[in-house]
């Protein structure tokens, strides 16, 4: 073999391989679950995170024959320990629904601070409730406010009204108007109406 062809196949491989699991997705999408799930196995088996995480998921939906909750945990704790944060945050979710053992919030919690660190939007909402309800964490109105901020710039709409409220009302927090508006205008532009009544009624007092 010359070495120009050795070196376009090592350019090539890593090109097929990535095709797979591209592909695994959009059979997927177009509804075709055996042939997601085998471009997601392949994936899996190559020790990519996110085939990890796509077949957990899978076995987590109950979309395979034979799908377990078993067999979730243990392809999510292998994208996790890549910090994979969508699995990460999928593993809290586990441990709070009982879904891998008893119910466990501080565990939930502790699977959840990973998932928001590593920039999972959903991750940091859920680990700002631990602190909100003070449900696996002592409550620590300041720690949530952080947290639903994160989930708030991430896009989370819930988490934007959340944090609007906290600097009105100044929860966790020293109060701040500005702030306030902003952050129910972005929740307003993001379909929620209760902050488009809080919108026009902030303008209606100034």
């Amino acid at each position: 073999m010359t070495k120009t062809l050795l070196a376009t196949l090592l350019m090539i491989a890593p090109l097929a391989q990535a095709a797979s699991l591209s592909d695994a997705l959009s059979a997927y999408d177009d509804g075709d679950h055996r042939a997601a799930a085998r471009g997601f196995a392949e994936s899996a088996a190559r020790g990519e995170a996110l085939g990890q995480f796509n077949l957990a998921m899978m076995h987590l939906r109950k979309e395979l024959p034979g799908a377990s909750d078993a067999q979730a945990w243990r392809w999510l704790q292998r994208a996790a320990a890549q910090q994979h944060a969508l699995a990460e945050n999928a593993l809290g979710e586990m441990v709070e629904q009982g879904r891998h053992g008893a119910p466990d919030a501080a565990a939930a919690c502790d699977w959840f601070g990973r998932a928001a660190a590593h920039g999972s939007g959903d991750g940091a909402l859920s680990y700002g409730t631990c602190f909100y309800l003070g449900r696996g964490r002592p409550q620590d109105m300041a720690q949530a406010q952080h947290w639903y901020l994160e989930a708030a710039k991430a896009g989370d709409v819930g988490a934007q009204y959340l944090v609007a409220s906290m600097f009105e009302t100044g929860l966790g927090v020293e109060p701040d108007r500005r702030l306030a508006r902003y952050w129910y205008e972005a929740a307003a532009r993001n379909g929620d109406v209760a902050a488009r009544a809080k919108v026009l009624a902030m303008d209606r007092e100034l």
